[in-house]
C-alpha cells in the first residue's frame, strides 16, 4: 500500500508595476508529491494579484530655495469596483536623521489643502499639520481617485549645499493596502543676488561731495561669475560729476569697467564686470542652518 502526501513547498511573492501603473502583487508556488520515501516537486506556477489602490506623489518646481513654498500633489486611484473610505494620508514632510534626532525640513502652510474627488473640489478632511503631516476620512470613489493638493514652506531645517535635496514620503493607510509615494526636489544650484543702497551723507551742500555704496550680496550656493553678466545701473539725481567708482576695494575705470554720463546721470557696470561669492552655510547644533552671504561692494563718489 502506497502513501501519498501532497504539501505546499514554497510560495514567493514579488511586487511590481503593470502597464497601467498599478501595483501587482506576483507570486510563484511549488509543490511537493511525497511516496515511498521518495520526493517529487511539482513544476512552478505563476499568478498576480492585481492591488486595487495605487497613489503617486509630485512636488510642483524643479528647485527649492530658502523660504520658498512647495506645493505637493498627491493623488490615489481605486480600480476596484467599491468605493473605499477613511484613509489617512501621513506626510513626513522630508524628515531626516540629524545626530540622535530627527529634522523636518518643511512646514505645513495653514489651510493650504485642497481636497478633489473625480477632479470636483470635497470638503477638506481633517487636518493635523504636524510633524507628520495628517489627512484623515480621505473616500476614494469606485473606478475614480482622490486628490489632496497641499503646500509646505521650506524652514531653517532644509538643507542650502550645492547637490542638496529634500525627499519626502506620503503613506496612505487605513484599507486593505498601505501606500507609499515619495517626490524629491534639489535645491536650485544658481546665484541668488539682492542689492542694496546708502548714501552718504544724506544732507550736502551745493557743489558738496557724496558717496553711493551698493552691496550686492549673494545667498545662492553657486558663485555669480563672469559669465552671469552682473550689471547695475542707476541713474543719479542730482547729476554727479568727476566721479571716482572701487569695487571692493578696487578701483575701476571707464570705459573698459563702467560707462557714465555727466549730461543724463547714467551709470552703468560693464557687464560681467561684477562677480560676487556663493554663500557659507553653518549647521547649527540645534540641526538649523545659518547662511553667510557672499558680498561684492560697489562705491561711487561725486560731487553735485
Amino acid at each position: 500500500m502506497c502513501a501519498f502526501t501532497y504539501t505546499v513547498l514554497e510560495s514567493v511573492f514579488a511586487f511590481e508595476f503593470n502597464e497601467e501603473g498599478a501595483y501587482m502583487a506576483a507570486f510563484t508556488n511549488t509543490a511537493t508529491l511525497t511516496y515511498n520515501n521518495q520526493t517529487r516537486n511539482s513544476n512552478v506556477v505563476t499568478g498576480e494579484i492585481l492591488e486595487v489602490l495605487t497613489a503617486t506623489k509630485n512636488v510642483i518646481g524643479a528647485n527649492y530655495h530658502a523660504g520658498d513654498t512647495l506645493t505637493y500633489v498627491v493623488t490615489v486611484v481605486n480600480s476596484g469596483a467599491t468605493a473605499i473610505t477613511g484613509l489617512t494620508l501621513s506626510d513626513d514632510l522630508g524628515a531626516y536623521t540629524f545626530g540622535t534626532g530627527t529634522l523636518t525640513p518643511l512646514d505645513y502652510v495653514e489651510d493650504s489643502l485642497r481636497y478633489y474627488t473625480n477632479g470636483t473640489l470635497a470638503t477638506t478632511p481633517t487636518v493635523t499639520a504636524g510633524p507628520p503631516l495628517t489627512v484623515a476620512g480621505i473616500s476614494v470613489p469606485a473606478g475614480g481617485d482622490a486628490t489632496i493638493i497641499y503646500q509646505a514652506k521650506v524652514n531653517e531645517f532644509a538643507p542650502l549645499t550645492n547637490e542638496s535635496s529634500i525627499k519626502n514620503t506620503a503613506t496612505v493607510t487605513g484599507g486593505a493596502q498601505t501606500l507609499t509615494a515619495e517626490a524629491t526636489i534639489a535645491v536650485s544650484a544658481d546665484p541668488e543676488l539682492t542689492i542694496t543702497k546708502t548714501l552718504c551723507p544724506q544732507t550736502v551742500v551745493e557743489d558738496g561731495q557724496i558717496t553711493y555704496t551698493f552691496v550686492i550680496q549673494n545667498t545662492g550656493n553657486t558663485a555669480a561669475v563672469a559669465a552671469d553678466n552682473v550689471t547695475v545701473t542707476d541713474t543719479f539725481t542730482p547729476i554727479l560729476k568727476n566721479i571716482a567708482v572701487t569695487l571692493d576695494g578696487t578701483a575701476l575705470a571707464t570705459p573698459a569697467d563702467y560707462s557714465y554720463s555727466e549730461t543724463t546721470g547714467v551709470f552703468t557696470t560693464t557687464a560681467g564686470r561684477i562677480t560676487v561669492p556663493a554663500a557659507t552655510y553653518t549647521q547649527n547644533t540645534d540641526g538649523s542652518f545659518t547662511v553667510t552671504p557672499g558680498t561684492a561692494t560697489l562705491v561711487v563718489t561725486g560731487t553735485i
